[in-house]
């Protein structure tokens, strides 16, 4: 059993607290550090656990930490328990600057300990489940629309909705960004709330991104697309859908989707499988994964490369976005 401290327990934090709590076979739950005293209040009440007053002491007397505090203080926080050799999950995005997640990643190697970060959607049962079929995607289309919400507003859509998809993005394709094309506006913040992006890769594959915070609806959608197959995945629903072409040998049955190439180049049955996913909490599965990691000795599914990664072209998007304001 693992002894855990807790940084952070506003609305996401909570969420962590009551999956920790859930954990007892895995995790002992030593206690929390937030500076905001309603919300200290608050946890304290709901789940019976202890708050420390400074990052310092809880640090002392855990062998892990879990971040979910804003993002400006990940860096500050996570660097001083990378210090006292103290493996770490963190909240996306990793920090606020790559220079920051350069140095986290240089620290935990010098420490010999495991950085998991929270892109959570990797273990979204939608996308572990599309994950066997996914190969070698060749175009890529995300949605990321949410309803309005002033939490999260302080940082870009960017930062706070599309980096979930270029994480995942990058995850699927086995090849570097060559060029990143952006643009975005910002209607009710002072940043963008509605962004759109392509990225093109060396392997020639490309991705065509959305997301916006001023949405009338909620959705997050990615579709696939590769040779002789489409993958649809629905994170916010959970399902996912694979369409599959595939070479016909032998007479048909009456009900089959078939494709005549022409020219003798033969026919294609049109497979579609609607899998049935378990209801499993993301959250949850990646706290085990961070737990597993450590006692297990593996590198994490969401490594703080994968976190870094993720950080530097959300960041180049930013940029390319600016660029757009810059007085000529």
């Amino acid at each position: 059993m693992l002894k855990i401290g807790l940084f952070g327990v506003g609305h996401l934090g909570k969420i962590h607290a009551k999956l920790i709590n859930e954990l007892k076979d895995k995790f002992e739950f030593i206690g929390f550090f937030d500076p905001n005293d309603v919300h200290a209040q608050q946890a304290s009440n709901q789940f019976n656990i202890k708050r420390f007053s400074s990052v310092d002491d809880l640090l002392y007397v855990v062998d892990c930490i879990d971040i979910v505090t804003p993002t400006l203080s990940h860096f500050d926080i996570a660097s001083k328990a990378l210090r006292k050799g103290k493996h770490v999950f963190i909240e996306k995005p990793i920090t606020q600057t790559d220079e920051e997640a350069e140095k986290l990643i240089k620290l935990a190697n010098e420490a010999s300990v495991f950085v998991q970060v929270g892109h959570v959607e990797r273990f979204n049962p939608a996308f572990v489940a599309a994950l066997p079929y996914i190969d070698e995607p060749m175009f890529i289309e995300t949605h990321r629309l949410a309803q309005y919400n002033p939490r999260g507003t302080d940082v870009p859509v960017v930062l706070d909705l599309m980096i979930h998809d270029l994480d995942i993005i990058l995850s699927t394709v086995k090849s570097n960004v060559k060029k990143v094309s952006a643009s975005g506006v910002a209607v009710v913040s002072e940043t963008p709330d509605i962004t759109n992006v392509r990225l093109e890769f060396d392997n020639g594959c490309v991705a065509n991104l959305t997301a916006s915070r001023i949405s009338l609806k909620n959705m997050r959608k990615s579709r696939f697309f590769q040779k002789d197959a489409y993958i649809s995945v629905d994170f916010l629903d959970k399902k996912m859908e694979v369409v599959k072409m595939t070479t016909l040998t032998n007479e048909p049955d009456p009900f089959d989707i078939v494709f005549d190439l022409g020219e003798g180049k033969g026919k294609k049955k049109i497979e579609i499988f609607n899998p049935e996913l378990d209801d499993t909490n993301a959250i949850k599965d990646e706290l085990i994964n961070f737990y597993d990691s450590i006692v297990k000795n593996e590198t994490p599914i969401v490594s703080i490369n994968d976190g870094y990664h993720a950080l530097k072209i959300a960041n180049q998007i930013l940029t390319k976005i600016k660029s757009q304001f810059a007085p000529v």
